[in-house]
């Protein structure tokens, strides 16, 4: 998920020119098939918008601010819950013929306790954007780095046009 987020932070400040999987994931040192994996599932999600041929890659398909960061986590792990109960109250030593019914009724005490931290997490995340996310990384950065991050960029995309080989970690040849 991590992993996604920063890619992803990489596309706010593209605008319509979309960015490469390969370049996403060269810019932040990692794997270039991870994010080959994760980008299909955003886009299923509508986060971002795949542009083919030479030019292509990836843009965000929406503005950075309409862009959850639950929405984002949803999409790239699934609405999957952070616990799941097992169920084992009623598997107690002391309950040789099965489980009375006060120790099994209602919501597993345990569980109950992980339902209210999971929603107060879902909640977090929700009233968080992609956009709050850039924002905090841009009051953070040195002026430069927004527009070495586009000459970066653009380097790779001019170098693929022309057919050049692979670049190394800073962009150039």
């Amino acid at each position: 998920m991590e992993y996604g987020l920063h890619c992803l932070l990489g596309l706010v400040d593209a605008g319509e020119q979309p960015r490469s999987a390969r370049d996403l994931a060269a810019f932040q040192g990692i794997s270039p098939s991870f994010v080959a994996k994760i980008f299909p599932r955003l886009e299923k999600a509508g986060i971002v918008e795949a542009a083919e041929g030479v030019r292509g890659g990836y843009r965000l398909a929406r503005a950075p601010e309409t862009i959850s960061v639950l929405e984002l986590v949803d999409a790239i792990e699934g609405p999957k819950p952070l616990f799941e109960c097992q169920e084992i109250r009623s598997r107690c030593a002391l309950f040789d013929d099965g489980a009375p019914g006060w120790a099994t009724r209602g919501v597993c005490s345990i569980h109950a306790v992980m339902l209210k931290a999971e929603k107060a997490m879902r909640d977090a995340l929700a009233s968080e954007s992609l956009a709050d996310i850039a924002g905090r990384l841009q009051q953070k950065a040195p002026p430069a780095f927004g527009m070495d991050t586009r000459t970066w960029f653009d380097r790779r995309i001019a170098r693929r046009r022309s057919g050049s080989p692979a670049q190394g970690k800073d962009g150039t040849g």
